[in-house]
């Protein structure tokens, strides 16, 4: 039986800074997670951590029952990790279409990855600068989809963007986790959104998970929403 994405007792941050303080989290596969919670809660450090960029000070990480912690990023996306970051990092110099040859890996397709988003069809000749930040946001995570993943965080991916692409990025993640396939980890600053994406979700706070539990329960909360997020419910 496949055990999904497990972080036991976590502490970890940046050289020896602590930002994370014994985080215990399970993702089961085929999962979508939403996390939320204010700026400097530990959301980024969290999807940092599962993907070996943040520095681990104590806990374990396992993957399918395998310790992962010790790998490098390279490695576990070798295993099925992918993340889409808050920074996007495209290749401002290649092609849509060299960025995507750039990552891709095992069965992934072009074709795939332009059937999910046909406007990096039509612009697959621009280079990455070219386009514009819902293009980039497109390419970002159509380029960390042609390695694979099996578990794809998302860090704040509607983040700058107009209210049409928000819509077309949520509909592209539904029909990512679809199948069930894939888990999904949606940190998210619109907690309206990513609630209603998600099947289940956690609040952070300080480094911590303050709460973990269905996602529409967490929706009917708004008092504990504004508790922990501090701003009114978006969708």
């Amino acid at each position: 039986m496949t055990e999904g994405l497990i972080l036991n007792d976590v502490t970890s941050g940046y050289g020896p800074t602590h930002v994370l303080d014994r985080v215990n989290l399970t993702l089961r596969p085929g999962e979508r997670l939403a996390v939320i919670g204010r700026n400097g809660a530990g959301k980024t450090t969290l999807l940092a951590t599962i993907m070996g960029l943040a520095k681990l000070h104590h806990g374990t990480i396992t993957l399918d029952g395998k310790p992962i912690h010790g790998l490098s990023p390279h490695k576990r996306s070798g295993l099925g990790l992918g993340l889409v970051p808050q920074t996007r990092d495209i290749f401002a110099s290649l092609t849509v279409e060299e960025n995507l040859l750039s990552a891709m890996r095992g069965t992934a397709t072009l074709e795939e990855a332009y059937a999910l988003f046909p406007r990096l069809k039509e612009r697959r000749r621009n280079g990455g600068a070219q386009l514009s930040g819902g293009e980039q946001q497109m390419l970002s995570i159509a380029r960390t989809l042609m390695t694979g993943p099996q578990v794809l965080l998302l860090d704040e991916p509607l983040e700058g963007l107009a209210p049409v692409i928000c819509e077309q990025l949520m509909q592209v993640f539904e029909d990512l986790a679809s199948d069930g396939r894939r888990s999904v980890v949606l940190v998210e600053q619109q907690a309206g959104a990513a609630l209603k994406f998600a099947d289940r979700a956690v609040l952070m706070a300080n480094g911590a998970i303050v709460h973990d539990g269905p996602a529409d329960q967490l929706l009917a909360r708004p008092d504990l929403l504004n508790r922990h997020i501090g701003v009114a419910l978006n969708a």
